[in-house]
C-alpha cells in the first residue's frame, strides 16, 4: 500500500515538473516572439504610448474696429470634471460637503444636489463626473481652492480641461460680419475670410509620459515653435455700428418686417464703417440670422439713376443741359405708366435737374429715347462698368448680380 501511494506521488510530482518545464518553454517562445520577430513592432508601441507629440496651438488674432474697439477675441473656457475614484475614503468624507457648498455658491445648484451627485459618483466610481462647465479663467483658479480639490488632481480628483473659445465682447452687434469659422473649411464673415492671417500657425513637441495624464517635454531638434496669428482691423466704426444696429432695428419693429440690413458707407474712401443685418426669429425677437446686405439681392431703384445718367453720357446720347418734360409726373412707356413721388411732376427740366430730384419721369425718358432702337448698346454700356459681376468681396456668400436681357419677360 505504501509502494503504491509512492508511486502515485511520483506521477503527480513528474506531472507537475512536465507542466512547469512546458510552461517555462511557452514563455520562452513568447519571448523570442516578442524580442526578435515582433520587436520592432512593440518597441514601436511601447514608444508610441510613453512618447507623443504633442501640438502646441497658436494664440488666434484679434479683430479691432477702426477706433480700435475689440470686435472678436480668444479666451479659454474651463470644463471641471471629477474623479471619485482618486480620493480616499477619508478625504471624501472630511470635505465633500464643505466642496459641495463652494460649488453651490459658484454654479448655482443646490449644495444637497452636489453632495447627492457627488456621493453617487463616488459610490459607482464615476472618474469622469461633470462638474461645471464653460467658467472663466477667475473662475476656474476659484475652483482650485475649493475643499478637497485643493489637493491636487492625484489626491482631490479635480479634472480641468481647458479649450479656448472665440468671444465677440460688443455682442451681437455686427455678428454676422464679424463671423466665425467652423471645423471642415466652412465659416462667415471676417473670421473666416482672414482665416489665413488670424489663425496662425501651430506648433509642436515632444513630450514623454511619466505619470497618469502627466507629461515632460523632451528637447528634441525637431521641436517647431508656434507662430501668433495677426490681428485684422477693420474698416468697422463700433459707434456708427452701435447706431445703425438701433435705428435698423426700431424700424423693424415698428412695421413688424421680416428682416432688413444697414450699410453705412465713407464715401470719400468707399470704407464701410457698419453693415448692420437683423431678421425675425420664431418669437417675434430680431437678431442677426443671415447677412443679407451681402447675399440677398434687390432691385437697386432709384440709385440705378445714376448709371442712367453715366451711360447716356459715355455714349454722347445727352447731356446735363438736355431737356424733357415730366408730363405732370406721369409718362406711359411701352404701355406701362411711369409716375414722379412727387404727383405733380417737375414740369420741363433739364437731365441735371431730373437728377437732382430724382425724377422716374425724365430719367425714363432720357434712357428709353436714347437707346429704344438699340436696347443691347444700354445693357453693354452697363456691362463695361463691371455691374454684371461679382466685386470680388473677401467675405464670402457675395450675390450673382442679374442684368435682364432685352427679349427677356
Amino acid at each position: 500500500m505504501a509502494i503504491k501511494n509512492d508511486n502515485i506521488i511520483s506521477y503527480r510530482l513528474a506531472f507537475v515538473v512536465v507542466c512547469v518545464v512546458a510552461f517555462a518553454f511557452a514563455i520562452a517562445i513568447k519571448l523570442f516572439n516578442i524580442q526578435w520577430v515582433g520587436g520592432d513592432y512593440y518597441r514601436k508601441l511601447a514608444k508610441q504610448r510613453t512618447v507623443k507629440n504633442f501640438e502646441i496651438p497658436a494664440n488666434k488674432g484679434n479683430i479691432y474696429s477702426s477706433d480700435g474697439s475689440l470686435l472678436a477675441t480668444s479666451v479659454p473656457e474651463y470644463t471641471i470634471r471629477f474623479d471619485a475614484v482618486t480620493p480616499s475614503e477619508e478625504n471624501f468624507e472630511k470635505y465633500y460637503v464643505a466642496l459641495s457648498d463652494s460649488l453651490a455658491k459658484l454654479v448655482g445648484k443646490s449644495s444637497g444636489e452636489f453632495q447627492r451627485d457627488l456621493r453617487k459618483a463616488k459610490n459607482t466610481k464615476n472618474r469622469y463626473f461633470l462638474v461645471a462647465k464653460k467658467l472663466t479663467f477667475t473662475e476656474y483658479m476659484r475652483v482650485k481652492e475649493f475643499p478637497l480639490f485643493k489637493l491636487g488632481a492625484n489626491k482631490g480628483g479635480i479634472i480641468a480641461e481647458q479649450q479656448t473659445v472665440r468671444k465677440h465682447p460688443v455682442g451681437l452687434i455686427a455678428n454676422r460680419t464679424i463671423g466665425y469659422e467652423r471645423d471642415g473649411n466652412q465659416g462667415k464673415g471676417l473670421e473666416y475670410a482672414f482665416r489665413k492671417y488670424l489663425n496662425g500657425t501651430n506648433g509642436h513637441h515632444w513630450m514623454q509620459k511619466i505619470a497618469k495624464n502627466q507629461w515632460k517635454p523632451i528637447s528634441d531638434v525637431n521641436e517647431l515653435d508656434p507662430v501668433d496669428g495677426y490681428d485684422v482691423i477693420s474698416t468697422i466704426d463700433v459707434f456708427i455700428q452701435d447706431i445703425a444696429h438701433h435705428a435698423l432695428l426700431k424700424q423693424l419693429e415698428f412695421y413688424k418686417a421680416d428682416h432688413g440690413c444697414v450699410v453705412v458707407m465713407e464715401t470719400n474712401t468707399g470704407y464701410i464703417k457698419a453693415i448692420s443685418n437683423l431678421g425675425k426669429s420664431e418669437d417675434g425677437s430680431y437678431f442677426e440670422t443671415q447677412n443679407y446686405a451681402l447675399t440677398e439681392s434687390h432691385e437697386p431703384g432709384s440709385t440705378f439713376k445714376l448709371m442712367d445718367l453715366i451711360a447716356l453720357i459715355d455714349d454722347k446720347k445727352a447731356d446735363t443741359s438736355s431737356v424733357y418734360n415730366s408730363n405732370g409726373g406721369i409718362v406711359m412707356i411701352q404701355g406701362r405708366p411711369v409716375k414722379d413721388s412727387n404727383h405733380h411732376g417737375y414740369g420741363i427740366a433739364s437731365l441735371a435737374k431730373g437728377f437732382e430730384v430724382s425724377s422716374n419721369t425724365i430719367l425714363v425718358q432720357a434712357t428709353y429715347q436714347a437707346y429704344k432702337n438699340n436696347p443691347w448698346q444700354f445693357i453693354n454700356r452697363i456691362n463695361s462698368y463691371g455691374l454684371n459681376k461679382k466685386q470680388g468681396l473677401q467675405i464670402k456668400g457675395e450675390g450673382q448680380p442679374v442684368i435682364p436681357q432685352p427679349g427677356a419677360k
